[in-house]
């Protein structure tokens, strides 16, 4: 009897292992659900793409001229599944190229695959298929028009263009990616600040402005323009302080110099590397140090109508030098409070906002840095620089949810250990881990036996 009612557990075992596979696999077919268990969630939708979805308010809809015959249709949709899961309205539809060649020529459509992003009116082509080609492809559609970025010119200043070492075509390119269109402002053919411009850039002058251009850059701050001024040490005057006025801000003279830097391999004491900020909205979240080749410090000098927030700020070990420095040692300067040397911690980044004077606009915003090295075609790959660039664009035109995303990256993967440490490794997973499994066998057959 005691034989019969153990066959019986073992074959109602097996009968309840059957029915609950029958139920995962039933259930399978009629609910979905995907986890990602990689570090950081790295094949997964990224934080921007997330927030770039989220922000369009209707339907968008994906045409892919891609060829029936292969694999490529399902691939595409098995890419689009991921946005699609945040963003159910958003919607695929196939078609094949090759049943309208005309048609093609006239869409500019020369890749199979090519995708064509609808939305409100707009739309977007797509050549590449890759998460940040087809977030950027969406982000420009949610910004409608391309975001107008004029360059002030004619001041020997950095060129948006530009491929030269101080320039910054580099990072330029990549924000017309986004959506953003650098435009030159010179100031010997216009009087004033043409209209729909989105936002103005002051890159680094090294010789005096004009009057009439300072005017004219003073002129439209007072009436609600968005500006992004870049200095740099020496350049705290060039006629620019009527703007710097209206602003409330002063730049104050020499270069900041870092004691700190040594400890981070920097053997040039110019060189500010910052790894935390204050709290601000264009530095929320973000990690990555970043790096300053030649910094002058800022100061509020009066309260205004703006509302200035600091989020860039050296070191404690951190002073204004006076004296110049060329090739010189951190140990062979010194801190000098009699010549009237300023001691760290000193702000070099100010984002402001007020109330806009424009009746189009609800909010007028400005940065000033008192560095523009830093996003220069030389220094851009440094660290976070790049993001850092990023986000203060994206403030600055009032891209907001764009601005705090958290980089993501893949986690370091080198196993550093020495080589006891491996010959244990070894020892434990080809000896030990199969003895003990034979021991466990062999403790378990022998309890088998003995009832």
């Amino acid at each position: 009897m005691r034989n019969l009612f153990r066959r019986l557990d073992g074959w109602l075992f097996a009968l309840l292992l059957v029915l609950a596979c029958a139920a995962i696999g039933y259930l399978g077919t009629r609910h979905a659900y995907r986890a990602d268990w990689t570090a950081n969630g790295r094949i997964s939708l990224s934080a921007e793409s997330r927030a770039v979805l989220k922000q369009l308010d209707g339907p968008v809809e994906v045409v892919s001229y891609a060829n029936p015959q292969g694999d490529l249709r399902q691939t595409i949709a098995g890419f689009l599944q991921r946005y699609q899961a945040v963003k159910p309205d958003l919607s695929l539809r196939f078609v094949d190229p090759q049943l309208d060649p005309a048609k093609m020529r006239e869409l500019g459509i020369t890749v199979d695959g090519a995708l064509i992003l609808h939305y409100k009116g707009h739309q977007q082509r797509l050549d590449e298929l890759s998460e940040r080609s087809l977030t950027n492809a969406l982000e420009r559609l949610q910004r409608g028009n391309d975001r107008i970025v004029a360059f002030v010119t004619g001041d020997d200043e950095r060129r948006a263009d530009g491929q030269a070492n101080a320039d910054m075509g580099t990072f330029m390119s990549q924000l017309e990616s986004r959506g953003m269109r650098a435009v030159p402002l010179n100031f010997a053919q216009v009087n004033a600040v043409p209209e729909h411009t989105d936002l103005v850039v002051l890159a680094s002058p090294t010789v005096p402005l004009a009057p009439g251009a300072v005017k004219a850059l003073v002129d439209y701050v007072q009436n609600g323009g968005n500006l992004l001024w870049l200095t740099e040490p020496g350049n705290d005057d060039l006629g620019l302080k009527p703007l710097a006025h209206a602003l409330g801000v002063r730049i104050l003279p020499g270069v900041l110099v870092d004691g700190s830097g040594t400890a981070l391999g920097l053997h040039d004491p110019r060189m500010i590397a910052l790894g935390s900020y204050p709290p601000q909205a264009i530095t929320q979240g973000l990690q990555l140090t970043t790096l300053f080749p030649q910094v002058s410090a800022l100061a509020e000098v009066a309260r205004t109508q703006w509302e200035v927030q600091a989020f860039l700020r050296s070191g404690p070990q951190s002073w204004t030098e006076f004296k110049p420095i060329d090739n010189t040692k951190t140990s062979d300067i010194q801190f000098d409070a009699a010549a009237g040397e300023l001691k760290g911690p000193l702000d070099f980044g100010f984002a402001l906002s007020r109330l806009s004077p424009s009746p189009d606009k609800s909010e007028q915003r400005a940065v000033v840095i008192g560095d523009g090295d830093f996003l220069s075609n030389t220094f851009l790959g440094n660290g976070g620089n790049r993001a850092l660039g990023e986000r203060v664009f994206d403030w600055l035109l009032g891209d907001d949810k764009l601005v705090n995303l958290p980089p993501r990256g893949a986690p370091d993967r080198l196993l550093d250990i020495s080589q006891g440490e491996l010959n244990a490794l070894s020892f434990g997973f080809l000896i030990v881990l199969p003895l003990l499994l034979l021991l466990i066998g062999g403790a378990i057959v022998w309890r088998r036996r003995r009832r």
